[in-house]
């Protein structure tokens, strides 16, 4: 498929402009030290919820929510839960500045979706891939070594994200329908524990300002905006132009944590760092390699001669 320059331009912007929102998440939610991590997740949850359902509502899309079947219902919960665990790991690696840990995480999340599709899709992968995930592996453990301890933070974004990726291919919604069916879920188990927190006197949505009220209120937009945006880039462009845009969020996200935070980088952690880098070229030189491979396939008939495009 051929896209026109003036999409690839404004898909390109808006995958870009995702992948940098998601980037600068730290510093956003550096801003709610004062609040516990489940706290925040609970508030980031119901907010969300709020702000997906005055969109579905804008595109008219509840109807896709009124008629799912129970089985669907069970696959909107499974990627909820997950969806809840990669919040809530973000939101307590930020509080406890773990920045470069989080960066380590959406670093490594493709090259674990591969596994996943390995051993759940049962798909073969090519030498390269195999390298790419063989790079991984050892850095994580360098940077185990390093730590003195495994990285299971880091590990536990990656995982749940791909994860939640793998189940989300499986529900059968739009993204915005599909976001907004996993806040309802949800938000009963949200809304039940920031009550508790304010009758016990706990919670922070007041006594602490407007500002404080405001962002809170603000995790709503600030995690969906960046979702619809990648909606819509993904619609518009490649997904391997998109796949290489990705790295934008982890790459703010180590330098926040580098120079902002101040968090430290012995000589171990920046080998296994390389490493990681060097999986991430490894791994996208083969993805361009094979799209074009695929690209040259569906331009050659049978006679073996490449069909002619006018517009080479």
């Amino acid at each position: 498929m051929t896209y026109p320059a003036a999409a690839d331009r404004g898909g390109v912007a808006l995958g870009a402009a995702a992948y940098l929102l998601w980037g600068l998440f730290p510093a956003f939610f550096h801003l709610l030290g004062s609040t516990s991590p489940v706290e925040v997740l609970a508030h980031r949850v119901l907010w969300t919820l709020v702000f997906m359902a005055v969109i579905l509502g804008v595109v008219r899309g509840w109807g896709a929510l009124r008629s799912l079947p129970p089985r669907v219902w069970a696959m909107v919960g499974a990627a909820a839960a997950l969806i809840a665990v990669n919040w809530g790991l973000f939101i307590y690696a930020t509080a406890i500045d773990h920045v470069v840990e989080v960066a380590l995480g959406y670093f490594i999340g493709p090259l674990v979706s591969v596994l996943l599709g390995v051993f759940v899709l049962h798909e073969r992968l090519r030498p390269l891939q195999w390298a790419a995930v063989g790079l991984a592996a050892g850095a994580v453990f360098l940077i185990a070594v390093g730590d003195g301890r495994v990285p299971w933070i880091g590990l536990g974004l990656a995982v749940s994200f791909a994860t939640y990726g793998l189940i989300k291919k499986t529900v059968p919604l739009p993204a915005t329908a599909s976001l907004t069916a996993e806040g309802l879920v949800l938000a009963p188990v949200a809304a039940a524990y920031l009550v508790t927190l304010q009758v016990a006197g706990s919670g922070t949505l007041t006594g602490h300002g407007a500002s404080h009220v405001v962002l809170l209120v603000a995790t709503g937009p600030v995690t969906a905006v960046p979702l619809l945006l990648f909606g819509a880039a993904a619609r518009r462009i490649p997904l391997t132009t998109l796949g290489t845009l990705q790295y934008l969020a982890p790459s703010l996200q180590f330098l926040l944590g580098v120079a902002v935070y101040g968090e430290q980088m012995p000589a171990q952690r920046w080998v296994g760092f390389g490493l990681v880098w060097l999986a991430l070229v490894v791994f996208t030189v083969d993805l361009v390699r094979s799209r074009s491979r695929r690209t040259v396939d569906e331009h050659v008939p049978a006679s073996g001669h490449r069909m002619f495009d006018p517009r080479a």
